[in-house]
């Protein structure tokens, strides 16, 4: 497992737990009231407009794909959040959960790199495009069941993913601008 990996992934952590930060200073914890099939949304319609940009749709607001990927781990993390019930005002409460589902998150990328060898860093960044769309409507038909699976995993195990999957490609994105 490459040491290298860890400190790109922490380092792309840290700025968005600074981005949650400052919007959590700007908002408050507004998203307190939105259920998860409009988080679920929020999510979607990120990677929509990522997906929209790579295949060649000229921006009209001035975010680009990192403050995107950005977006979609901060939505993912308030997500698990709001599943757990336990948003916060207090916001070094709040940023504790922020920090223990990060570290998860963090967790479950190095036992998956160690048993699929770092396969992500062959991929194309647009197929973490893909994967988090797909996640999304595997919640989204996982929500209309009820929550129930047969062999599949749940909500926060895709959650997860999607987060592991815009940190790779932030990270091959970082790679790609030096």
């Amino acid at each position: 497992m490459s040491e290298k990996t860890y400190l790109q992934y922490d380092f792309e952590a840290k700025i968005a737990r600074q981005i949650f930060c400052d919007k959590n200073k700007d908002y408050g914890n507004s998203w307190k009231i939105l259920r998860i099939p409009s988080l679920l949304d929020q999510i979607y319609i990120k990677a929509d407009r990522i997906r929209n940009l790579e295949e060649g749709k000229l921006p009209q607001i001035n975010e680009n794909i990192n403050s995107e990927y950005i977006g979609i781990i901060n939505y993912c993390v308030i997500t698990l959040i709001q599943l757990e019930k336990k948003a916060d005002d207090d916001i070094e409460k709040l940023l504790t959960e922020y920090d223990n589902h990060i570290f998860n998150a963090k967790e479950l990328m190095k036992k998956k790199n160690h048993d699929y060898g770092e396969a992500w860093r062959n991929m194309y960044i647009s197929s973490f495009t893909d994967l988090i769309l797909s996640r999304i409507l595997r919640m989204k038909q996982i929500l209309e069941n009820q929550g129930k699976t047969l062999v599949s995993e749940g909500l926060e195990a895709n959650l997860y993913d999607m987060i592991n999957y815009a940190f790779f490609a932030l990270i091959k994105l970082r790679e790609n601008n030096k």
